[in-house]
């Protein structure tokens, strides 16, 4: 009776079959038999996963046998309990219980999972003692596996080297550690080692080197794998060695050839069809992603939450305001939305960024749970379409549920005090970013700080904020120089340009049309030569469309009509608005010839170009001549 139940036990055990195993735990202690099968019953439960049986069980005697309280520590560090099985292996040796390579492998399993090194030291010093190394590859790999685990890879590189034998699990645990510390090339070298001592890569080497590939951009590695992935004919048995193709095509940022892989893998997962959408995403493609989408749907797959969150983006990307409707309703069909602040602030955002306020707007009203975020994305649609009565009126709503603004809500905020001149407001938004510390490192803030007072007119305000900055940005320098041209104040960027050089500030394209812009309104022919030579000698910039257009208005101003004439045919691409500028000079001129000349010039070049029909009937209008 007891060979026929220990041979039953063994079997459950193997199966991990737990409710056999309680059914013949039941049976053997009706018969009597507990004392002599306790240490297979607590084995058959830590085989199953049943650690807190096991663990009761085992505390009810005192086991002396080592296989025992292997069994029982693998399960604790298989249910992540690593601590917990190092506490029975130090009560193993207490109790005199001989150590062996198995118990050994195992405390070096729970050192890796919780990064117990100091331990995982002391163990390696105790294998080394004992002699349990040797041949044994099983122990030599856990060795390796804990340094590597532990990130101190350089130990995990010796005792790999130190093996007597080797083979591609112990070369798979060295270059997981490789990997997992973003040392992409360091993994590969080993890879190429390993093939060379002849051992052959498994579809785990091949998930992991493809991995080390993404890491580091190595797409032409990345290739030479998938081949012999493919010579090997290895997809249609491992799923995670798919999944780390497409994930290898898409980090390198070859997203057409990471959807073909991935529409030809035998088995495919939504978790790829998600990476390979949002990667679009991340691009700017928002059409890609949404063609994406709908190769995903006729694969069969449900969306889930993730797939929404980008498609969502993609739509706003594209303002196709009609499909976010339509990605709106499956949600709701779904039955996503509930509480999903996250899905709901996608929501309010595509819609607004696809100029569907009203939409945004109710949809944030009926959201179960709304946050600053929700409300910044309404608040960034509003401030976008110049609409920033509506921007801080909502401002008002979300202080009013109790909500804080963050950075990104200020400066939403303060281009909308900016947009509508609402200095007073922008001066109390001032005072309280100061009060939270929100200014100090945060040079995207401070600048639309600058850029509100400065739009409003408060230049001086403006350039005090500038000169009290820590960090002082060429952005927030570009909003002041904008705020002096705007309001006519073309000496103030020449004398502001000067502080500029004085603080070493590096202008970029945006600088340099204002400077054009302040030289244009003045006159300053010699210093914006200056200017388009340092633009394009010192700095490496050449001319584009809004620097060009300030220099046509300067030739124009000081009655170089011709040489204007002369850059603007010589422009690469003839944009209209270097015409359009063109003809606005000889409006100021009164040169109704010329700008008869211009007008048939540019109507050859477009017939349908409204612009020079509207600035020619203005130079008609002009010289009284309608």
């Amino acid at each position: 009776m007891r060979t026929d139940l220990l041979t039953s036990l063994r079997a459950a055990t193997r199966n991990k079959d737990i409710g056999q195993g309680i059914l013949i735990h039941d049976e053997i202690v009706r018969c009597g038999l507990f004392h002599k099968c306790s240490d297979a019953l607590v084995t058959m439960y830590s085989a199953c996963n049943a650690v807190a049986l096991a663990e009761e069980l085992f505390e009810s005697y005192e086991s002396k046998d080592v296989c025992t309280w292997t069994a029982l520590m693998a399960a604790c560090t298989e249910a992540g309990r690593g601590t917990d099985s190092l506490n029975y292996f130090e009560r193993m040796q207490q109790k005199g219980v001989p150590l062996d390579a198995s118990s050994c492998t195992c405390a070096l399993k729970a050192c890796a999972s919780i990064g117990a090194i100091d331990t995982g030291e002391h163990l390696h010093s105790m294998i080394i003692y004992y002699d349990f190394l040797g041949g044994n590859i099983v122990l030599g790999t856990a060795l390796v596996n804990m340094y590597a685990k532990c990130k101190v890879l350089n130990k995990a590189r010796q005792v790999l080297e130190g093996l007597p034998t080797r083979n591609t699990v112990c070369w798979n645990a060295l270059i997981v550690g490789y990997v997992q510390q973003g040392l992409g090339g360091q993994a590969l070298k080993c890879f190429e080692e390993m093939q060379g001592e002849g051992i052959n890569p498994d579809t785990v080497t091949f998930t992991i080197t493809l991995k080390a590939c993404a890491c580091i951009g190595l797409i032409a590695k990345g290739k030479q794998i998938h081949v012999e992935i493919l010579k090997q004919d290895l997809l249609g048995s491992d799923v995670s060695l798919g999944t780390a193709l497409v994930d290898m095509y898409i980090k390198c940022k070859m997203l057409q050839r990471a959807q073909l892989v991935l529409e030809e893998l035998p088995t495919q997962n939504l978790n790829s069809w998600n990476a390979l959408i949002s990667a679009y995403v991340r691009l700017g493609c928002g059409d890609q992603a949404l063609d994406c989408f709908g190769g995903m749907l006729s694969w069969g797959f449900i969306p889930d939450e993730i797939t929404y969150l980008s498609v969502l983006k993609a739509a706003g990307i594209i303002e196709a305001g009609s499909i976010g409707e339509q990605l709106h309703n499956q949600i709701l069909e779904h039955d996503l939305l509930g509480e999903n602040t996250l899905l709901g602030t996608a929501l309010v955002d595509m819609y607004a960024k696809c100029g569907y306020l009203m939409k945004a707007r109710h949809v944030l009203s009926d959201l179960l749970v709304r946050d600053t975020i929700s409300w910044n994305a309404l608040i960034a649609g509003y401030t976008h379409n110049e609409e920033g009565t509506q921007a801080l009126e909502c401002f008002e709503m979300m202080q009013q549920e109790g909500l804080s603004p963050n950075a990104v809500t200020f400066m939403c905020i303060l281009k909308a005090c900016g947009s509508v001149g609402a200095v007073r407001k922008g001066e109390r938004l001032h005072e309280e970013m100061a009060k939270q510390g929100l200014l100090e490192g945060n040079t995207m803030l401070c600048a639309a700080l600058v850029d509100m007072y400065a739009k409003c007119g408060a230049l001086d305000k403006a350039g005090n904020v500038l000169k009290r900055l820590h960090m002082q940005s060429i952005f927030a320098w570009n909003a002041l120089l904008r705020g002096y041209v705007q309001h006519g104040e073309a000496e103030q960027v020449i004398a502001c340009l000067k502080w500029f050089h004085q603080e070493g500030a590096v202008p970029d394209e945006v600088t340099f049309t204002c400077m054009l812009s302040a030289c244009s309104r003045l006159g300053l022919m010699e210093t914006a030569k200056k200017y388009l030579s340092d633009m394009n000698s010192n700095y490496g910039m050449r001319p584009h469309i809004k620097q060009l257009t300030c220099l046509v208005d300067l030739l124009g101003r000081v009655g170089q009509l011709d040489k204007a004439f002369s850059v603007v045919e010589k422009s690469p691409s003839m944009e209209s608005e270097l015409w359009c500028s063109l003809l606005g000079t000889c409006q100021k001129s009164g040169n109704v010839k010329f700008g008869r000349y211009i007008f048939d010039r540019m109507v050859q070049i477009n017939k349908r170009n409204a612009a020079a029909y509207v600035r020619m009937s203005q130079i008609y209008a002009a010289a009284g001549m309608v």
